[in-house]
């Protein structure tokens, strides 16, 4: 059975794409990812708790104070991004709940009344939801270059509160001069899917 994606799509969203390490200077719009945000909030959660958040990080400060935050080699790469966008957890999603799952409205408190439970199933749901808004970024024609080498816990105190837990820091753009590394290997089917 063949896909019924576009091959051109899948190349633009999977093959092709690679973690970018450099930027030109065009700036990412306030629209380009309300653009990306439209498409991915579409991508299914469990109990559709949606609890990714997005910081986005434009000011010459605020980028001082990430790029402080973030480890050696990723430095120049987030200070040099148009756009860099703190992705979090929101440990907090079930105060949505009642509007984002209105057929089970008891969930908030059935279900997600302890906070190990609630960070638990958000930190499993966001980084789901990150994925998705990777591929977003690569839809909307732009590069994209998610780290997890950054101080977690530097990162939550500068630009979340305790309610928020940070999953990763995404640089945005369209890609530089010699953007990628080469190729990596990735694994063969048989090497990841087993059948019981």
């Amino acid at each position: 059975m063949s896909l019924v994606l576009d091959p051109a799509a899948q190349d633009l969203l999977f093959r092709e794409a690679r973690t970018a390490n450099t930027f030109t200077d065009e700036p990412v719009t306030d629209e380009q990812v309300r653009a990306i945000y439209d498409l991915v909030k579409y991508g299914p959660t469990s109990m559709n708790q949606s609890p990714l958040r997005v910081t986005l990080v434009r000011s010459p400060e605020a980028r001082e104070r990430l790029v402080r935050h973030m480890a050696e080699g990723n430095q120049p790469k987030t200070a040099a991004a148009p756009l860099v966008a703190i992705l979090s957890a929101d440990n907090e999603f079930h105060e949505e709940l009642p509007h984002l799952f209105p057929h089970f409205p008891q969930a908030k408190d059935a279900v997600f009344a302890e906070r190990p439970v609630r960070e638990g199933s958000a930190a499993r749901n966001a980084a789901l939801q990150a994925a998705y808004f990777i591929i977003g970024v690569r839809a909307a024609g732009l590069a994209a270059g998610p780290m997890t080498g950054f101080d977690f816990e530097g990162v939550r105190k500068e630009f979340l509160d305790d309610d928020h837990t940070p999953l990763m820091v995404v640089n945005i753009g369209r890609p530089g001069p010699d953007a990628w590394f080469p190729r990596s290997p990735r694994l063969d089917y048989e090497q990841v899917v087993t059948t019981v």
